[in-house]
């Protein structure tokens, strides 16, 4: 009888976990899904800009293009931290729709620029806008799913808007028909109504987007208890705590040292606390943690290596289908077909890796596909080659984007030490951004040689980073189930009792494991 109530409970916890994940997956996938295509139709839209006039009607010459590219970085990399850290105190449901209204508006501005500097401020004040958004949503997805359910969701956004964002091209010619309408060029056209678009995404998405599971007004009052549960238990030990100084009792057992034995650690724990995501407080001490953490350095460094071959993947591609003979919407066209196989790749590699709860070693069979195809970009000696090799630049990059997204969020606890990693990770990749701007210009046409050898070495230093990352968490991972990581629940103890810490003790638990 029993067993058939265990079963029973089985059932209807399964039942009522899709509901959850269903009613979730609805609300708030949508609206990132937008908000995310929002960022690519802007990635895209300043290349779209220059190959309809930008730099002729605003007197550009040499490098001032690329130096107006990589103005963006430098804002876009000092917010990220600083965005993540607010994001709870703002609300994500507000702060992350109030980032993309606020780059919606810069952009229709930059229809209106007339010079240089213009352009430098206007691409400069969009880094500031744009910085926060990715972080945020990594954040903030972390906070609704589960560590495990977590890639599959970013898979499936970033799947669906990097597609979209193929269409960005299709999307811009058709704008640029509307040259000399209100006379003004077709290219500040793309701007305005790019822009215009981005504040209706944003706006509509604030609608939708919940602030927490607490607040979901989709959710019954039954689902909510449930939600909340589950993933309270999902965060198990992180989220402990001393009640109350001293809470434990922590004493040296010493043995004999003639006889060789070791000296054991006793910990009596008298009661805990348990210190919810929500009910953290803001403490300098846990954003020092998220800098020291091994794991940030190691994944930017890799994330680094695949952001600068994203990059340089969507600016080679253009002018490989140009080579081919194509022009126009048809050129347009012709750029969205190596999407393909990556973008549906995409979304596989993400349910598997929640499935197998796996993350790093995807991305070390995946990144030589793309070495591969650099290899073959530097070596071919035409165009139907070189396009050939981006469909595999492609299928070996895109699939990596969501699992080392999902690395940190998984092995991070800890809601501020998660938000420091978590943005920090982005920052410091997204300098990238400078190597790709660069390492690209128009005399290397087109073959690109210099470029994909750069771009090729820096993905082979993110496999190489990535495989040392692997190594660590195994490594991690066996110290503390043979027993060597109990010093953390003491080292732990002392900070609490000292008072230098109210923060739960988040992955420091030697029972916490990290997801390779």
């Amino acid at each position: 009888m029993s067993t058939m109530s265990t079963e029973d409970e089985k059932i209807l916890e399964r039942k009522m976990t899709r509901r959850v994940l269903w009613k979730l997956d609805m609300h708030v996938l949508p609206p990132l899904a937008f908000l995310w295509l929002a960022n690519f139709i802007d990635r895209t839209n300043i290349g779209n800009a220059r190959i309809a006039g930008l730099e002729r009607d605003t007197h550009l010459h040499g490098t001032q293009f690329n130096t107006a590219l990589a103005i963006f970085y430098v804002s876009y990399i000092l917010v990220e931290l600083p965005s993540n850290l607010v994001l709870k105190k703002f609300k994500p449901s507000r702060w992350l729709p109030f980032l993309v209204t606020i780059w919606g508006t810069v952009t229709t501005l930059s229809g209106l620029v007339q010079n240089f500097s213009g352009l430098l401020a206007i691409r400069f004040f969009l880094g500031f806008c744009e910085g926060g958004l990715l972080p945020g949503i990594m954040l903030y997805l972390s906070t609704l799913y589960k560590p495990h359910e977590l890639q599959q969701r970013v898979g499936i956004f970033y799947a669906s808007a990097s597609l979209s964002g193929a269409f960005g091209g299709l999307l811009a010619t058709a704008i640029i028909k509307m040259d000399g309408v209100g006379g003004l060029a077709g290219w500040r056209w793309i701007f305005i109504l790019e822009g215009i678009a981005t504040v209706v995404i944003a706006l509509t998405s604030s609608i939708f987007l919940p602030a927490d599971i607490q607040s979901a007004k989709f959710f019954t009052e039954e689902e909510r208890e449930f939600a909340l549960a589950r993933l309270r238990t999902a965060f198990g030990v992180t989220t402990s705590a001393p009640l109350s100084e001293p809470s434990q009792r922590i004493t040296n057992r010493d043995t004999d040292p003639e006889k060789g034995d070791e000296v054991k650690l006793e910990v009596q724990t008298v009661e805990q606390v348990i210190v919810n995501s929500a009910d953290e407080r803001f403490e300098w001490g846990e954003v020092l943690r998220g800098v020291k953490e091994p794991q940030l350095w190691m994944t930017a460094l890799s994330y680094m290596g695949i952001i600068i071959s994203l990059y340089s993947f969507s600016l080679f591609l253009p002018t490989i289908v140009a080579g081919l003979g194509y022009t126009g919407s048809q050129a347009q066209l012709h750029t969205v077909p190596p999407y393909v196989p990556a973008v549906v790749l995409t979304v596989v590699v993400s349910i598997l890796s929640d499935k197998l709860k796996w993350r790093g070693p995807f991305i070390l069979i995946f990144l030589p596909i793309s070495m591969a195809g650099y290899i073959l970009a530097i070596a071919a000696k035409t165009n139907t080659q070189r396009y050939a090799a981006v469909f595999l630049m492609a299928t070996g990059i895109y699939p990596c984007g969501p699992c080392i997204l999902s690395i940190l969020p998984n092995n991070n606890a800890g809601h501020y030490k998660k938000a420091t990693t978590v943005a920090l990770q982005l920052a410091l990749s997204n300098c990238g951004g400078f190597v790709a701007t660069f390492a690209y210009d128009s005399t290397q046409a087109p073959t690109y040689i210099k470029g994909h050898s750069i771009t090729l070495g820096f993905v082979c230093v993110a496999w190489i980073a990535m495989f040392c990352n692997v190594m660590y968490c195994l490594w991690e991972n066996k110290a503390r189930a043979e027993g060597r990581r109990q010093d953390n629940l003491t080292k732990y103890q002392e900070l609490w009792d000292s008072g230098k810490t109210r923060a739960p003790i988040g992955d420091r638990h030697p029972d916490f494991r990290f997801t390779l």
